[in-house]
């Protein structure tokens, strides 16, 4: 079986469609596949950039050319606001379960899916940890992603913003501004224009330089990356 066929075959395991890192993982685990190069993580990337085999979905995520009918409909129609903000919510759970983070996302959005899968079920955490006062984990627990330490204690809170107005991911931070976390607004990147003037306001000093613009192509790169680095390490201790 050569390269290609080994994409493919991966693609069409996993219903026509795969994210980078799906692919970084279970691509190498096919048998009798002959890379002949040091730098396999790249040829799939190559792989999938063929037009003749495969087409573009979203940033990391690529699909079967002949599977192009027999997608989810979210997948095949231009993606709706609400389907971007579960793609990216579901990118940035699985980014920090690799990253050996707890992860959590908001009661509300567990029945939300991440390619045919619900949040709810990616997550490490069913409930928050009561990190804090009452009150304030209960505002905490509307955040779209929180990942959390081995300690039990927030590293990231993370809101995802596709449409909405940032006004009130920065009301939400300015209440949690008291831990030792990082604050990250992931967004389309012509909005960073906007994410600069209003995080300039004088109400958010307090967090204004621990607040994130992080744009979609690199929550996706972010997670091709960290995905690889798994694979790799995995079939580091398999040889």
């Amino acid at each position: 079986m050569n390269q290609r066929e080994a994409v493919v075959e991966a693609m069409k395991a996993n219903g026509g469609y795969a994210t980078l890192g799906h692919l970084y993982k279970t691509v190498m685990s096919i048998p009798d596949v002959v890379w002949k190069t040091k730098t396999p993580f790249k040829s799939i990337n190559r792989i999938v950039q063929d037009p003749q085999y495969f087409f573009k979905i979203r940033p990391g995520l690529w699909a079967l050319l002949e599977a192009k009918d027999k997608l989810p409909d979210d997948l095949r129609s231009k993606p709706k606001p609400e389907s971007d903000h579960s793609y990216y919510q579901g990118l940035l759970v699985e980014l920090g379960n690799l990253r050996n983070q707890k992860t959590f996302v908001p009661k509300q959005d567990r029945s939300r899916t991440f390619l045919g899968k619900p949040l709810g079920e990616m997550v490490t955490l069913d409930d928050i940890y009561p990190f804090t006062y009452d009150d304030v984990v209960k505002r905490a627990s509307s955040v779209d992603v929180i990942w959390f330490n081995e300690r039990k204690m927030p590293t990231e809170f993370i809101e995802v913003e596709n449409t909405t107005d940032m006004h009130g991911a920065f009301l939400k931070f300015v209440m949690l501004a008291g831990f030792y976390s990082t604050f990250r607004i992931v967004s389309p990147a012509p909005r960073k224009a906007e994410f600069t003037a209003k995080i300039a306001h004088p109400s958010f000093a307090t967090i204004s330089s621990r607040t994130r613009f992080t744009t979609y192509d690199l929550v996706s790169e972010m997670h091709s990356k960290e995905s690889e680095i798994t694979a790799a390490k995995q079939a580091w201790l398999a040889s």
